[in-house]
């Protein structure tokens, strides 16, 4: 168990804080609802988490099988309902590793670091009507949609 504690500050911001490192994250609505979008919203650290989260799994994976992920990214686009009620409708996600680091990847390698992305446990809570697209760049010249 992780408790997080959170102080709504007024003005839609929100202060919480991670109990067992005493960080600190803040919030603000985004502009399209209500706020001045002056930090992460509520739904950016959901896109946040499950980036942070598939990119998580696979370091842990490649730390137990000596591979490196050095210089892998992620980008994460939201994509909110245009109807309500307001929810995030699709995660549209692009990972890319380096060239010199994926080419030291077989395809058995990517399977697997493919799985666990998509097994990640933000992604296995994520309602079944978030769509979570995930796009894999293994190098700078080749890609596949997952």
């Amino acid at each position: 168990m992780v408790r997080i504690d959170i102080d709504y500050e007024g003005e839609l911001h929100c202060r919480a804080r991670h109990g067992p490192s005493g960080r600190l994250l803040e919030t603000d609505a985004p502009v399209d609802n209500h706020g001045k979008g002056e930090s992460f919203s509520p739904t950016d650290l959901l896109a946040t988490s499950l980036g942070a989260c598939m990119a998580t799994v696979m370091g842990i994976l490649a730390r137990k099988r000596g591979w490196d992920l050095g210089g892998m990214t992620l980008r994460v686009e939201k994509i909110m309902s245009l109807e309500p009620p307001r929810r995030v409708t699709r995660l549209d996600v692009v990972l890319t590793l380096p060239e010199a680091h994926a080419a030291l990847l077989d395809a058995t390698a990517r399977v697997e670091l493919e799985h666990t992305a998509h097994n990640c446990p933000v992604r296995l809570s994520l309602a079944p009507s978030v769509d979570v697209p995930v796009t894999f760049v293994w190098g700078a010249s080749e890609a596949a949609t997952v």
